[in-house]
């Protein structure tokens, strides 16, 4: 199972493999608060797809398209994938948009492909 949470959001009772799937660690928070069990920062956009995207809702689908294009190629995502197989994961992100981030388009991504 996946499961998404944001970095800023109070601690919750995750149950899984805690992963930050942002390029950035997020501003302000430690190590210790954030709690993360790995830093998959390659998984993220690459920063040219992040700043054409700019959270616009309009960009939604045609960045999720150009994202999942990115995943398709990356080397990471296999390692990715291997461990949403195997154990439950938690998708952390800092981003301010909880409905249309790199963690959702990554969490359907990664469903689709398991």
């Amino acid at each position: 199972m996946i499961t998404i949470s944001r970095a800023y959001d109070p601690p919750a009772e995750d149950k899984g493999v805690r992963i930050l799937v942002d390029r950035l660690w997020p501003r302000g928070i430690s190590k210790e608060r954030l709690n993360v069990d790995k830093w998959m920062r390659e998984i993220a956009p690459s920063y040219r797809l992040i700043k054409w995207y700019s959270h616009d809702p309009k960009k939604w689908n045609e960045f999720r398209r150009k994202y999942f294009s990115e995943l398709d190629i990356n080397p990471e995502t296999k390692e990715l994938l291997e461990l949403c197989k195997k154990k439950d994961v938690v998708f952390v992100f800092s981003s301010k948009e909880r409905e249309i981030n790199n963690a959702v388009a990554l969490k359907e991504y990664v469903t689709k492909h398991i």
